[in-house]
């Protein structure tokens, strides 16, 4: 398994003068908002929030505007996540074949809400709305590798190997 290594915005949120070296190579392309949000989430593992004022002023754009944004991209990130990332497939093929409740009962077992992290920072579940593996439903992804034919006791195996 891949780990994310901890950023040190994982401890402390980082300053303006940080977030808008991270920013600035991106205010001449034309609709640069995407391409910043992604530049802090690869340098911090999240966006962070202060983060959204020198954003907002850099384009001109409201904070609503903002996270409108980042609420409608479910790959962003507004909080710190675990050392893994587990991502469960939301689509219709996967819920066909049981990763509603599959997901339920594994988000009771660890007593996470959606974008929950465990409490030893292990793992962060977050949902996902289609990994493409629709015949090897019902899908998850940990740190970028995907699984198919996921049932409650591959989710432990993968629950056991990094830690959570």
């Amino acid at each position: 398994m891949r780990t994310r290594m901890p950023a040190q915005s994982d401890l402390t949120p980082p300053d303006v003068t940080d977030i808008e070296a991270v920013i600035r190579p991106f205010l001449a392309l034309e609709g640069p908002l995407l391409p910043m949000l992604h530049a802090l989430q690869e340098a911090y593992g999240y966006v962070p929030e202060s983060a959204y004022a020198p954003l907002c002023a850099a384009l001109n754009i409201t904070r609503a505007e903002l996270k409108g944004v980042l609420s409608f991209y479910h790959d962003f990130r507004t909080r710190p996540s675990g050392k893994h990332v587990l991502k469960i497939c939301r689509a219709e093929a996967c819920q066909a074949m049981g990763a509603t409740a599959m997901a339920d009962r594994l988000l009771k077992k660890l007593g996470l809400e959606w974008h929950g992290t465990t409490a030893n920072g292990a793992v962060t579940v977050e949902p996902v709305y289609c990994l493409g593996l629709c015949a090897c439903a019902p899908a998850a992804m940990v740190d970028g590798k995907v699984i198919g034919r996921v049932g409650d006791a591959r989710l432990d195996t993968v629950l056991a190997e990094v830690g959570a």
